[in-house]
């Protein structure tokens, strides 16, 4: 991983101030969506098997809610921090706008590493968790989701705890839950989905034939993996894939489904000790810095900074984790005439298909599979063509644009709905 340390709230800010900037917005509007809305911290004990009890801490950040209510995912890290989790929300505002849908954006995260925790005491801190942060959520008020370190098993409880405390179950309280439990076909896959599709897109701006191009992933988890084998699947050569373990390269390229076999039969759940014949073990440093075609780095932030950007050789560089790249690195690598598709837009299927979830829950309609697809390429295509169309125009980057079409239309809405009181 890049050593550079930027705090990502800063980073968040730095990025809203250029758009906001170049949009030459009022002062007094920069100053309200320049910091989120409301701020929930909580320290709460779990018990763990052998009986002992440690207090954990956590986080929900609302960003903004004029569009609608907030979104944003939970993490479960060891380096959550309040600063991180405001970024996090500030992004999701963003995202949430430049895709056009109805919501505001939220983030939440507990410092823990879940790793370390049985199945029952990761259960009880999320429904302790659940019930701190309970005073600010809600289907019409801020919907939690999986992110890094929670999944849909962890939506099901999230969703279970509240549902006792109201009485009812109330299935539109949290996204990305299980298919049982009133969650939406191809939810799993779709933020992943959205990260090919995109892919796709930017390659066939730029004119390169996915058959002839080579590819390199960091981070293996959910969106990484699915990333890698849908890209895979659309003709591209996946020569580099990195997780926790490190990173493995193999200039013929990588048999994605067999790694993603390997992690389901590990006890580690990682791919430490995969083998294939003329893979090469790096560092995921070293794993950025492969000469490839298309970067897309799925993990974490702060991966891309201005210590490595010179040594990135890629021509599209797809940000499917949020915020992996600083601004001083995004200032040499667009110098360099590498097209780097920002993270508001190019992981922006997740939320896409929280929002169907969302409406299908509240409705208790529910659609195919087929038809989530069809709506979420729609979506992912025409958002890319907009934020494209306003980058060669104004000859800028694909995130300024991005940003102010996002910023734009959030101050649109606050402007319409005023100051209260």
């Amino acid at each position: 991983m890049a050593s550079e340390y930027h705090n990502p709230f800063g980073i968040a800010q730095a990025q809203f101030d250029l758009a906001a900037e170049k949009l030459n917005l009022d002062q007094n509007l920069r100053a309200v969506l320049r910091v989120p809305q409301r701020e929930l911290s909580v320290n709460f004990p779990v018990k763990h098997d052998d009986g002992s009890i440690k207090v954990y801490s956590g986080y929900r950040v609302q960003h903004n809610i004029t569009r609608g209510p907030a979104k944003g995912g939970i993490r479960y890290h060891p380096s959550v921090n309040l600063d991180e989790v405001r970024a996090l929300a500030m992004w999701m505002t963003w995202k949430c706008a430049l895709v056009n849908i109805p919501y505001g954006g939220a983030k939440g995260g507990v410092i823990v590493d879940p790793k370390l925790l049985s199945m029952t005491e990761l259960e009880r801190l999320t429904r302790r968790y659940a019930a701190e942060i309970s005073v600010i959520v809600g289907p019409e008020r801020d919907i939690p989701a999986p992110d890094v370190g929670t999944n849909a098993q962890v939506m099901s409880w999230f969703m279970d705890t509240i549902s006792m405390h109201r009485g009812y179950t109330v299935p539109a309280i949290v996204t990305g839950k299980p298919i049982e439990v009133g969650g939406s076909l191809g939810r799993v896959d779709a933020t992943g989905h959205g990260v090919s599709v995109i892919t796709r897109e930017a390659a066939k701006h730029i004119g390169l034939r996915l058959e002839q191009a080579k590819v390199v992933v960091q981070g293996f988890g959910n969106v990484g993996s699915i990333s890698a084998a849908q890209i895979g699947e659309m003709g591209a050569r996946i020569v580099g894939l990195s997780d926790v373990s490190g990173g493995y390269y193999n200039r013929r390229g990588l048999d994605v489904h067999a790694m993603l076999d390997y992690i389901k039969q590990s006890p580690t759940k990682t791919l430490e000790g995969y083998h294939q014949t003329g893979t090469e073990r790096l560092t995921n440093s070293e794993l950025l810095e492969i000469e490839c075609d298309i970067l897309v780095p799925a993990a974490l932030e702060n991966q891309i900074t201005g210590l490595n950007a010179g040594r990135i050789r890629t021509k599209l560089l797809i940000e499917a984790a949020n915020g992996p790249t600083t601004p001083e690195a995004d200032a040499l690598l667009y110098d360099r005439g590498v097209l780097v598709v920002p993270d508001i837009l190019a992981n922006a299927g997740g939320v896409t298909v929280s929002y169907f979830e969302w409406v299908q829950g509240l409705q208790e309609f529910f659609w195919s599979e087929e038809e989530i697809t069809e709506r979420l390429d729609r979506i992912m295509v025409r958002s890319f063509a907009s934020v494209l169309e306003i980058a060669l125009r104004e000859k800028i980057s694909m995130r300024l644009a991005a940003y102010l079409v996002a910023v734009k239309r959030v101050a649109e809405a606050t402007t319409i709905r005023g100051i209260y009181p």
